[in-house]
């Protein structure tokens, strides 16, 4: 059984309290973290498991994975631009 609409809403609601328990820049960066994780609403709804909250943490883990990804391609860039100059 795939996870339906209602169930992964649910779940990402679900993290209010935690949300709301944050000091408002860390409630500010995890609710923009799960605002991110709505770009996969599909693939969390084919996600089958019993459990709603297994496709959020992917979804966050993915989310996470790009951005270190992107970060890690401007420092190589920098790294080169240095480099770069250095060899004038």
């Amino acid at each position: 059984m795939t996870l339906s609409d209602v169930e992964i809403i649910e779940e990402m609601e679900s993290w209010d309290g935690f949300a709301g328990a944050l000091r408002a820049e860390d409630r500010t960066l995890f609710t923009e973290m799960l605002r991110l994780c709505y770009q996969y609403f599909p693939a969390m709804q084919a996600k089958e498991s019993p459990f709603p909250s297994e496709a959020l943490f992917m979804s966050l883990l993915l989310v996470q994975h790009k951005t270190i990804v992107w970060l890690l391609g401007e420092f190589e860039k920098l790294k080169d631009k240095k480099d770069e100059g250095l060899a004038v």
